[in-house]
């Protein structure tokens, strides 16, 4: 299923983007939205991705940052302050404004207010944000909201706020009242250095995107058969030689624990949870290559760099084989804040399914045993997993989307009491060509093109399965074909902002016609802040936006 295309590499983002689109409409995720006066571009009804769930513009009430607007934080919260530092390091370069955070005593008066708020209608990642001529007023239950709540007043200030250096303004923020809240708790991106190897800082910019459309889980998929990416202490080759080739050869890497823990850290500043995956029992080359007595015969076999799938297996009838999985589990997992471990579980080919079912029932205790939650793809369901603490299972099928359909390891799952995370390959996979002519990418699953990879929803997928079932949604990026950020970049953008709304928003009234006009504006911003998206044709990118 895996396959390597011939790379052409598509041009860096410029300057030029295709005509302006047309303003979003008066509805916004089923509800209603008061539209503002024509003649006050500052009053236009926005145009925010994920949709709130209630936006209403209230004409006449915008408000203009100056040079001497504060942010004012009204909680000692650390968390809280690292928010309001966020907003003002975003707004800072680009306004040339001081924009310094203070306590709630200097006033509300031509201020961005964040305060904690007991809001129990939205949960703990809601937020409440009213905009009116004397200043912004953000509430939340938790920093976790508020930091979202900040994400969409970004969007409501012009695109040239992510600019690194000085814009002319004004900077205005349309007067509007949002109550807002997620539909799933699981907002999911997966990004696979195993097969390419991601450094640290490219991992942060990827952080740094996804987290500005809500997505709270970065699943780093950590081994596979071409690299082992993390350092285990207790298994040192697993890293200096599973991790020192990639697909097609190239010197691979590794993230030291420390280096993990970084990029740990940074997701849990943007408020993402990291949920790290060990592949297995197939996926597990590099293991293997590693340690030849994790074989069944004591014979390591080399190292690999192509993109097959489904040849390797560990030895489940060895005891060494659960040892090993014990030290790896147990070390990263105290290097993981988060209560989830992934332990892969797919197209395991070359593994009976006796032996399968016996592996990953003695798997499973060992992550209990952490103290960890345990989540895998969905051929997991067909062992013994137990639905408590908390498995998950993530279901990748090839599915309509919209027409219920039979699945039988989702049944499975959910008999079990597992819950699921929905991730269609051929709607959430970001690493499937959008068209014939993508430079990059796989077909395996079809093409995904933008309006395919938004028009599916999770409580559609399958017969039998409601929505109380469902964890939530994740769009992973596998990357046999794509070597670095911006190739990632190409084929997350524009395609991931649309799955982290099928996760943020609710069902009601969403349609591609109003997604479309929304998406637009994001092109300008994407371009500011030096995105390599792919400009599809199927969006009337707005050139306006990035200048106003």
């Amino acid at each position: 299923m895996r396959w390597r295309s011939t790379r052409r590499r598509p041009a860096r983002p410029g300057t030029r983007i295709a005509a302006a689109g047309v303003l979003a409409g008066s509805l916004v995720a089923g509800l209603a939205v008061t539209p503002s006066a024509q003649a006050d571009p500052a009053t236009t009804v926005p145009r925010i991705v994920p949709a709130p769930v209630s936006m209403n513009t209230v004409p006449g009430q915008s408000f203009t940052l100056t040079r001497h607007t504060k942010i004012v934080v009204g909680s000692r919260s650390a968390d809280v302050a690292r928010v309001a530092a966020s907003l003002a390091g975003l707004a800072r370069p680009s306004t040339g404004y001081p924009l310094p955070v203070v306590g709630a005593g200097a006033g509300a008066h031509d201020a961005i207010s964040l305060r904690l708020a007991a809001l129990p209608q939205l949960g703990t990642e809601g937020y409440q944000l009213n905009v009116s001529r004397g200043g912004v007023q953000l509430a939340a239950p938790t920093a976790a909201g508020l930091f979202h709540g900040v994400q969409t007043l970004r969007q409501l200030l012009p695109a040239k706020v992510e600019s690194h250096s000085a814009q002319r303004g004004p900077w205005t923020v349309p007067g509007v009242t949002i109550s807002d809240h997620p539909r799933f708790a699981w907002r999911g991106a997966m990004l696979d250095v195993s097969r390419h190897f991601f450094t640290v800082a490219e991992a942060k910019r990827y952080i740094d995107e996804i987290s500005m459309y809500k997505i709270n889980v970065l699943h780093l998929h950590l081994s596979d058969d071409q690299g082992w990416r993390i350092a285990i202490k207790s298994w040192p080759r697993l890293a200096t030689y599973g991790g020192s080739t990639e697909v097609g050869g190239g010197p691979g890497g590794y993230y030291t624990q420390k280096q993990y823990t970084d990029i740990v850290r940074y997701a849990a500043q943007h408020f993402i949870t990291v949920v790290p995956e060990i592949d297995s029992p197939s996926h597990t080359n590099a293991a293997l290559a590693s340690y030849a007595d994790l074989n069944c015969d004591g014979k390591a076999p080399p190292l690999y760099t192509g993109t097959s799938v489904g040849f390797s297996s560990v030895c489940v009838d060895k005891d060494l084989t659960y040892k090993f999985f014990d030290d790896v589990i147990g070390e990263l997992a105290k290097l993981t804040p988060g209560s989830y471990i992934h332990v892969g579980g797919d197209e395991a080919h070359s593994t009976p399914l006796a032996d399968y079912v016996t592996f990953l029932d003695r798997l499973q205790p060992i992550v209990h045993a952490h103290g960890k939650n345990m989540i895998g793809w969905n051929e997991i369901a067909q062992a013994d997993v137990q639905g408590s603490p908390a498995t998950l299972a993530q279901n990748w099928s090839i599915l309509d989307g919209n027409t219920p359909a039979a699945d039988p390891l989702a049944t499975a799952a959910v008999q079990k009491g597992v819950q699921l995370v929905t991730s269609p390959a051929n709607h959430a996979y970001l690493d499937m060509q959008y068209d014939a002519n993508s430079p990059y990418g796989l077909h395996w699953a079809g093409y995904v093109s933008v309006q395919k990879s938004y028009q599916w929803d999770p409580a559609t997928l399958f017969t039998g399965v409601t929505e109380q079932n469902i964890r939530g949604v994740e769009a992973p990026i596998w990357s046999e074909t794509l070597t670095n950020i911006h190739e990632v970049e190409y084929m997350a953008f524009p395609r991931l902002p649309g799955i982290a709304e099928i996760g943020w928003s609710p069902r009601t009234g969403r349609s591609w016609d109003e997604y479309r006009t929304r998406l637009a504006a994001q092109g300008p911003r994407w371009t500011v802040m030096g995105v390599n998206f792919y400009r599809s044709p199927e969006i009337s990118w707005d050139a306006q936006s990035a200048t106003r």
